[in-house]
């Protein structure tokens, strides 16, 4: 059985290998970084094999995960290119903005390719990944990317057009920063640390892990947690008066922005 090569051996590809591992992933998985600590690290850690040169793990590859940054992309992939790399499998890119065409250019056949944007969640088992793929992708080709992300939590398929703005509204970023808000305001109204970071995590996680295995709306949930002219109705009216929605879609258009910021970096030949 060939391998699961990844390419980076950072904090994703660190979520990724933890959730591979409760879920007993049966695959050989080997990763390759160019600092030799962080291959210590995961060695010791996750059990995984680990190759400090790059064209032997390339060369090994059934699936290649590209976990490096965006803004190194493109000297891996010139690497890969100028070795004349030949090997036929699937690679599949995590940086986030570089869309599949500008991937196919720095590296094309018989490197078949698709982009995915795991959740560091995954490392729990309870991760979100989103792929697309090229349009003449092959069965094969969407089923063992499809089984590998399945390892680590849901799987959704969406249009690369969708691409960034899924990326920016998936973020767990979102839910532990408002985590963070929340628990600071509760302290300043005097609970104490733990009573209100149990009381914020409830109002977050437990709420929402409630609707997603129900079957109500969330406007339906909303308006029962939020009783006209009570407690929650005013601190939600109060939320919307201060601009609470355009801000949170302020935020994601500036994440998008810097997603198309990347795009545009990896068409202009620039090199992180």
């Amino acid at each position: 059985m060939k391998p699961t090569v990844f390419l980076g051996g950072g904090r994703i590809t660190s979520a990724l290998l933890a959730g591979l591992g409760l879920a007993k992933y049966k695959a050989p998985v080997i990763v390759h970084d160019r600092n030799p600590h962080k291959l210590r690290a995961l060695k010791k850690e996750f059990g995984v094999s680990t190759e400090p040169e790059l064209l032997p793990a390339v060369a090994q590859a059934k699936l290649l995960i590209i976990a490096v940054r965006p803004g190194d992309v493109e000297r891996l992939l010139h690497t890969l290119q100028e070795a004349r790399t030949s090997a036929n499998f699937v690679a599949c890119s995590l940086a986030a903005g570089i869309p599949l065409a500008n991937l196919q250019k720095m590296l094309g056949p018989p490197v078949h390719w698709v982009r995915a944007m795991p959740s560091p969640v995954a490392r729990s088992g309870c991760g979100l990944t989103a792929l697309t793929f090229p349009p003449r992708s092959s069965r094969a080709d969407r089923a063992l990317v499809r089984n590998f992300f399945a390892q680590v939590g849901e799987v959704v398929e969406i249009p690369e057009k969708r691409f960034d703005a899924f990326t920016v509204t998936y973020s767990a970023s979102h839910g532990y920063h408002a985590l963070t808000a929340l628990t600071r305001a509760a302290r300043n109204l005097g609970l104490e640390g733990k009573i209100a970071s149990a009381a914020a995590a409830h109002a977050l996680g437990d709420a929402i892990v409630a609707w997603r295995e129900g079957e109500e709306s969330l406007d339906s949930v909303l308006r029962e947690a939020a009783t006209p002219g009570g407690i929650a109705a005013t601190v939600m009216n109060s939320l919307d008066k201060a601009g609470y929605r355009r801000i949170i879609l302020r935020a994601l258009q500036a994440g998008a922005a810097r997603a198309r910021q990347n795009a545009k970096a990896a068409r202009g030949g620039r090199r992180g």
